[in-house]
């Protein structure tokens, strides 16, 4: 029942068919079933407390799209009531006292939030693991990492315990998971979906919250309800609802199709072939598909990325590893992103965002011949889910925590919209992969429709849906 999705659990509701109460005694016996497995959903509330809010919902005219439907809130950000712990042990058991922007705005669709979903520690790096929770697996295959850093929500997702996800993207994480938890997620252009006002509003562009779902219609409907501006906030965009576009003709749209990055990106036995494959079901669909060469520096947008992400995870981190008794609380990888970040010059960050423009100014004249560019949504497939990262590909070295997802920063380093889609199975152990669909600024609804037409020929989450139905307890 939860796999058809949010808005076919929403068509029966207002038809009578089902209750919220139905839906939620369904999505707490699944969570039973297989989040021991799994690990995916955190902090869930009290099943009474639920079924009692259940029927209040029941009782009540609905508020909106989402109204009765559970929800679990990736687990860095606040939910009122619920605790935040950002998988820091500094942070476990912070309750929190209001609800974020995005929180506020699914509770105002009638979303019933039932818990958390895991998430890396203050969500660096695409593996969901932390010491407050444990490791998320993937549903595939139980020794694999389910990529981050929406992993929990991911994997919720791909085991039918939610119908759709809220997630959050700097470097990836709506797209790296879902494509190895075989599901659908989006990176909105940067701007359109708020953050919270705190900190600065002006300087840090990276990261965006954004939808995930089981099917691309989902996906559209949860990106309307958490776009639109803050006023509190400087840059804020506004695009027409996205869901209502979705029936539109898509076309015969130019696909510009940067592989390996002309062999600079390192990937594993399979990952490009299974890409490459999807494509040309693409141009089957009467869409036409082009191999480009890289069209920039592969080394200048790297060292732009890594220095403006380290700059801004010191902006919010710093004064936590100023402090001794915290700093030794915080993973190795943090440390090295906060003391990157300080080391930094005014000047190292202006060139970083010269560069970033040049790449911009280059990917604009890409736009002007082709719809849709197009990259895998990761380098590897899922790795030992009891490795902290991984340190190679295909025999070539790693020399970060991060570089073994390189591939997503193109798009992250200019706010662009991003969407994964499944495109089917490979490598030795027959796990998922996806495909990054990258468009211009503002190009969100387009892509979703591209997407929905994807999902109409192949229904990659339908056809192979994980097998995880054991109880098995293995967290610490």
């Amino acid at each position: 029942m939860i796999e058809a999705g949010a808005l076919a659990l929403r068509a029966r509701m207002d038809a009578g068919e089902l209750t919220a109460q139905d839906l939620m005694a369904e999505t707490l016996a699944r969570i039973e079933a297989v989040n021991g497995s799994v690990n995916a959903i955190v902090a869930l509330r009290d099943a009474d407390t639920l079924m009692a809010e259940a029927r209040a919902a029941d009782a009540q005219p609905a508020t909106g799209w989402l109204h009765g439907i559970p929800i679990a809130v990736k687990d860095l950000a606040h939910a009122a009531g619920l605790p935040t712990s950002m998988g820091s042990p500094l942070f476990a058991g912070q309750v929190a006292a209001a609800d974020d922007i995005a929180v506020a705005r699914m509770r105002a669709a009638g979303a019933i939030v039932i818990g958390k979903t895991n998430t890396p520690e203050f969500g660096l790096g695409s593996h969901s693991y932390n010491p407050v929770f444990g490791a998320t697996r993937n549903p595939y295959e139980l020794t694999r990492s389910a990529g981050g850093s929406s992993g929990g929500a991911g994997v919720a997702l791909a085991t039918g315990m939610l119908s759709v996800a809220d997630g959050s993207d700097m470097m990836g994480s709506l797209r790296n998971p879902a494509a190895w938890n075989n599901v659908y997620g989006m990176r909105p252009s940067w701007g359109l979906v708020p953050s919270e006002p705190a900190g600065d509003s002006f300087l840090h562009q990276l990261a965006t919250n954004g939808p995930m779902a089981r099917n691309p219609r989902d996906v559209a409907a949860l990106l309307d309800t958490m776009a639109g501006p803050d006023p509190r906030q400087p840059h804020g965009l506004i695009q027409a609802a996205a869901l209502d576009q979705m029936d539109k003709p898509i076309g015969a749209l130019r696909l510009g199709w940067l592989a390996d990055w002309d062999g600079t990106l390192r990937m594993d036995t399979g990952v490009l072939d299974l890409c490459a494959g999807a494509l040309t079901e693409m141009e089957g669909m009467g869409m036409q598909v082009d191999a480009l060469a890289a069209p920039f520096d592969r080394d200048t947008i790297w060292q732009s990325w890594i220095t403006l992400r380290s700059w801004a995870v010191a902006g919010g981190l710093a004064p936590i590893c100023a402090d001794p008794a915290q700093r030794d609380a915080l993973k190795p990888a943090a440390i090295w992103e906060i003391e990157r970040g300080l080391a930094l010059s005014a000047t190292d960050v202006h060139k970083a965002s010269v560069d970033r423009t040049a790449w911009f100014q280059t990917a604009a004249q890409l736009f002007e011949r082709y719809d849709v560019l197009a990259l895998p949504s990761a380098q590897m497939w899922p790795f030992d889910v009891t490795l902290d990262w991984p340190r190679e590909i295909a025999g070539h070295a790693m020399d970060t925590y991060h570089r073994w997802m390189e591939v997503v920063i193109a798009a992250s380093l200019l706010g662009l919209p991003v969407v994964n889609i499944p495109v089917g199975f490979g490598g030795p152990d027959d796990l998922p992969m996806g495909l990054q669909l990258i468009g211009k600024r503002g190009s969100d609804a387009m892509l979703l429709r591209l997407a929905h037409r994807w999902h109409t020929e192949t229904d990659w989450p339908g056809q192979r849906p994980p097998q995880v139905n054991q109880v098995e307890n293995r967290q610490p």
